[in-house]
């Protein structure tokens, strides 16, 4: 063989190896993967398609629109949760991959363009695409099916065909009218989350035996600060749609940003980059309670918009009340619901004892504050001040009882 041909077969070689790799099977999991440019990559993309429908939230801030955020907020989570978790369990950092990655995003920025008005004239379009998007996962998870250990199979079959339902349904809804559309997407989200709960702590988490990776928790830690964004983007869409730009509105808006920062510093010091017990149940129990974690954060930062347009007002009007405390005591709870399922190591035994009374009597405050309905800038400023003695009241207890803070990567200072 001669030089050149011995050149075209690595070039061969390496293409065949670089695209057509099987992905990995179920158990062949990595635990010691990192976090990639590409995974980075895809997560922006949802920050748009959040963005689309926290927007359609802040105008249209009641109960009708708070359920049509929710339904729509879930499609998109699933999709999100269906994506990652394919390329967590059997991705590999190779071209098939990426070309699954890319073709994803393209579908997700077209998702993004009906997602603001997907509960009405734009749903068609939007049940469409997003058929369209979890052919794609199901294709994904067909492969993955036809190459696994025939001991994973029942329970594959088993989301194989879930997944066909989703395709099926989703595409059967965008030849209904608005209001049976909408009704299906729910019926369509509870069985999703009811039936995913039941399987897993049924069959466990395939796979997944020895416990979560940390390359996954972080991605939802990733998941978290995309929604976190939006409480800066409401404030800024805020303060931009104000009829007037006054020292009073700019003042609401600045105070706003810190309800985001306090929602940071509690979830963050709670949840962030700490992996849940091993088990099913812990781990169902730690993945589904981001779900109204996320969304909940989402939906507080659409309520900012209509909370510093009213900054002048006299008091909060009620739907906006109502969404930021509502939101900010949904986001407290999946906080405190997520740390049960961590390992009974990771905090000393009285901050664990201390967490769920702590964020319920944060909650029960919060709640307080709405139902008072004050002006603008002081129900800002009194929520954020609650979130911060909540974390101020774990901490302490924390610091009291010998924890250890994490001051640098891989370093760890004990305090005495």
């Amino acid at each position: 063989m001669t030089s050149r041909q011995e050149s075209r077969e690595r070039v061969r070689s390496g293409m065949r190896t670089w695209f057509l790799t099987p992905p990995r099977r179920h158990g062949e999991v990595v635990y010691t993967r990192e976090v990639s440019f590409l995974e980075l990559f895809y997560d922006l993309v949802y920050v748009v398609l959040i963005a689309q429908v926290s927007h359609h939230l802040a105008t249209h801030v009641g109960w009708r629109g708070v359920w049509e955020f929710v339904v729509v907020f879930g499609l998109i989570w699933l999709a999100w949760f269906n994506g990652t978790g394919w390329h967590e369990l059997h991705g590999r950092e190779d071209g098939r991959a990426r070309n699954y990655i890319f073709t994803q995003m393209m579908l997700l920025a077209v998702l993004a363009v009906f997602a603001e008005g997907a509960t009405g004239e734009d749903g068609p379009a939007f049940a469409i695409t997003y058929a369209i998007l979890f052919t794609l996962y199901t294709w994904q998870w067909h492969l993955i099916h036809r190459i696994d250990d025939p001991e994973y199979r029942p329970v594959t079959t088993s989301y194989l065909a879930g997944m066909v339902t989703t395709v099926l349904v989703v595409l059967g809804s965008a030849f209904v009218s608005d209001e049976a559309r909408l009704w299906i997407w729910t019926i369509l989200l509870v069985v999703w989350i009811g039936g995913s709960l039941v399987q897993m702590f049924r069959s466990g988490v395939i796979g997944l035996e020895e416990g979560v990776t940390g390359s996954f928790v972080e991605r939802f830690g990733l998941f978290t600060i995309i929604v976190l964004g939006e409480v800066v983007v409401g404030v800024v869409g805020g303060i931009s749609d104000a009829d007037e730009l006054t020292a009073l509105t700019l003042a609401t808006g600045i105070i706003a940003l810190t309800i985001g920062y306090g929602l940071w510093w509690n979830y963050f010091d709670s949840l962030g980059r700490r992996i849940p017990r091993a088990g099913s149940r812990s781990f169902a129990t730690w993945l589904f309670a981001h779900f109204p974690l996320t969304m909940a954060i989402a939906g507080g930062g659409a309520a900012m918009v209509s909370l510093v347009e009213h900054a002048s007002d006299a008091r909060t009007p009620a739907p906006t009340a109502w969404l930021l405390v509502g939101s900010v005591v949904v986001a407290l709870a999946g906080i405190a619901m997520a740390a049960r399922s961590l390992p009974d190591g990771e905090f000393p035994p009285g901050v664990v004892r201390a967490q769920l009374p702590t964020f319920a009597v944060a909650a029960v405050a919060i709640l307080a504050v709405g139902a008072a309905r004050p002006s603008p800038i002081i129900l800002v400023s009194a929520v954020s001040v609650l979130l911060a003695l909540t974390w101020l009241r774990l901490f302490t207890l924390f610091l009291a009882q010998g924890g250890r803070l994490r001051v640098l990567e891989h370093t760890a200072i004990e305090v005495k």
